[in-house]
């Protein structure tokens, strides 16, 4: 019974750490085109992907219920102000089932860039996102250059950000 126990132990161990280097280590697809999309924020303003070519974007698919989405944002929040006179456009996509929260949310986080309600079919269009925080890198020639799924070092993000600004738009 001892040696069973042991046994699960060490595999309970063995997932969690299987669990956590796949969220903190990001999972470069190898650059491709990001799908396209357009939605409305929570201001009403159309928000299209190709709107942002040219620029580096951070995708931040989150929900408000999601513990490492509220400890990531206001990293993301401090990206935007920091690189965005250097080409960066942070983009969160709430999977939050009913806006309202999420207005509440943007507005007590004082976000300072877009915000739009998800759906499953945007879901789809980036690989299913089953679990939350899931974050995207795309390069300003509208191309994903990592995929981050869970909780991310914020140094992390902003070393791929920083690569991504020093390159020029081809």
């Amino acid at each position: 019974m001892k040696k069973a126990l042991l046994i699960l132990a060490a595999g309970f161990l063995l997932l969690g750490w299987a669990v956590w280097q796949h969220s903190t280590k990001p999972r470069i697809t190898g650059p491709r085109p990001a799908p396209a999309f357009t939605l409305t924020d929570l201001s009403g303003r159309t928000v299209s992907l190709s709107d942002y070519r040219g620029k580096v974007v951070v995708l931040d698919f989150w929900a408000t219920w999601c513990e490492p989405c509220k400890q990531e944002i206001p990293h993301f929040i401090e990206m935007q102000d920091k690189y965005a006179s250097q080409g960066l456009q942070v983009l969160g996509v709430s999977m939050d089932d009913d806006e309202p929260p999420v207005r509440q949310f943007q507005q007590q986080f004082k976000m300072n860039y877009p915000v739009a309600m998800g759906s499953p079919k945007l879901a789809d269009q980036y690989g299913g996102i089953l679990g939350l925080p899931i974050t995207f890198v795309i390069d300003r020639n509208g191309r994903i250059t990592a995929r981050h799924v869970g909780a991310t070092e914020a140094s992390v993000i902003e070393a791929e950000i920083q690569k991504l600004l020093a390159q020029p738009q081809s």
